[in-house]
């Protein structure tokens, strides 16, 4: 099965530096050739900076190259269902099941989670302050609808796991998305952007919308919006990784994608991941899963065993 296309440039560019810096001596010893690991991510993971904090301790331990390319949950999985990456990184459990399930994927492993929550302007129009997730979404829609009124919620609208959540939320307060809500009216609009560009429309609108705390933190300083409803299950957000099936895609590195996974779970890391935004933001943009599996309901085998 011949290589697959998505990180054909970059690959290229990777070749040409190695012959070009061959300009040692015939009595140098050859460095060993970088192995390169192709991983498709969620937006969150690489806006707020965690994976540019952790791959170059990778790329150093293993040897590696890293190239991310980063998107929706929707288009991340797409990537892997194509071949075209090693490793997937995403928070849509459901999707997730799915994708292991028609053996695109293997080795699904937890090892972070955090919180949506619903942020918007301090004048807070809809009043939804401190009201569980789905009467929140009920009121900016009820208020949302009435004549006169200037209320806004700004959707991901990209089919991403920030995405899947609201929809989630809106079921649960009893709404028929596609006939309630998407196309209901001007109070309802869609980014179809990432996490960070849609933060920044709803800044721009003063409007409500759905975050992930990390990405929220992390756009903070530049946003007028504050956080309104950060209580209730249906917030929680729970991401994995996985290995592409390499019986599927015979033209995936199994071995440096086995070595990320494995990676994502150590000690090291998770302690890593329970630090990473605690001196800027006060708190942790995410917490370790590896000694919290019961809390967020995860099996301890899912956060734990390494991939043998």
């Amino acid at each position: 099965m011949q290589r697959r296309t998505l990180f054909a440039v970059a690959a290229v560019m990777v070749a040409l530096l190695l012959i070009c810096g061959c300009t040692g001596t015939t009595s140098d010893p050859t460095p060993a050739e970088k192995q390169q690991l192709r991983i498709a991510t969620t937006t969150s993971l690489y806006d707020t900076k965690l994976l540019e904090r952790l791959t170059p301790i990778f790329e150093e331990q293993y040897n590696a190259e890293v190239l991310i390319v980063s998107a929706g949950t929707g288009k991340a999985i797409e990537y892997g269902q194509n071949g075209d990456v090693d490793v997937l990184m995403v928070h849509d459990r459901a999707r997730e099941d799915a994708f292991l399930a028609d053996g695109y994927g293997v080795n699904r492993r937890v090892f972070a989670y955090n919180y949506f929550v619903v942020v918007g302007p301090e004048s807070d129009p809809a009043g939804i302050k401190g009201l569980q997730p789905e009467a929140a979404f009920t009121a900016i829609r009820e208020t949302g609808m009435t004549d006169g009124s200037d209320v806004v919620f700004v959707s991901r609208g990209d089919a991403s796991g920030t995405h899947s959540k609201e929809k989630a939320i809106w079921k649960a307060a009893g709404f028929n998305y596609s006939a309630d809500v998407q196309g209901s009216g001007d109070w309802y609009q869609e980014a179809g952007t990432g996490m960070g560009a849609t933060l920044a429309m709803a800044n721009e609108k003063q409007a409500y919308t759905l975050s992930d705390i990390g990405t929220y933190l992390a756009y903070k300083g530049d946003l007028d919006l504050v956080t309104l409803v950060d209580e209730g299950d249906i917030l929680l957000n729970i991401y994995c990784a996985m290995q592409i099936n390499p019986e599927k895609y015979s033209d995936t590195n199994s071995t440096v994608a086995k070595d990320w996974v494995n990676f994502m779970i150590s000690e090291d890391v998770q302690k890593e991941i329970a630090s990473f935004g605690v001196d800027q933001y006060g708190q942790p943009l995410f917490y370790a899963a590896r000694n919290d599996w019961e809390k967020i309901g995860v099996p301890q085998a899912e956060v734990k065993d390494p991939i043998p």
